[in-house]
C-alpha cells in the first residue's frame, strides 16, 4: 500500500496549529505517503477553523488517492465530527496501534460474480 505517515495534532486545534497539521500532512503526501494517521491523542478542543482545515486534509488526501484515520479521539470530539459529517470521510481508530493494524491489513475481497 506505500507508507504511512502519523501526524500528532496539539492540544488545541486552531487556525495556528491547524495549518502546521496541514503542512505536515502536505509534505508526507507529496513525498508518496499513501495513508495518513491524525493522532489526536493529546487534543482537548477542535475549533471550527480547525474543522475547516481538517476537511482540507481530507479533501487533499482523497484527491491523492490516500486514506485518513483519526486516532484517539475524546469522545465530545468524536460526537462533533459525526455532527459535521467527517466521519462519513475517515476512519476513526481507537489508539495510533489500531490506526496502523486498520491500515496494514488488506480490505474484504469482493465477492466475483460469474466466476
Amino acid at each position: 500500500m506505500g507508507t504511512t505517515a502519523v501526524v500528532y495534532a496539539s492540544d488545541y486545534l486552531n487556525k495556528l496549529t491547524g495549518e502546521r497539521i496541514e503542512r505536515e500532512c502536505k509534505k508526507q503526501l507529496d513525498s508518496g505517503c499513501r495513508a495518513l494517521v491524525i493522532d489526536f491523542s493529546d487534543t482537548e478542543l477542535v475549533n471550527s477553523i480547525g474543522i475547516s482545515i481538517l476537511l482540507g486534509i481530507i479533501d487533499i488526501a482523497e484527491k491523492s488517492g490516500a486514506l485518513v484515520v483519526f486516532s484517539d479521539v475524546n469522545n465530545e470530539t468524536v460526537q462533533l465530527f459525526e455532527m459535521l459529517g467527517l466521519t462519513r470521510h475517515v476512519a476513526l481508530a481507537r489508539d495510533e496501534q489500531e490506526a496502523l493494524h486498520s491500515l496494514s491489513s488488506p480490505p474484504p475481497q469482493s465477492q466475483v460474480i460469474g466466476h
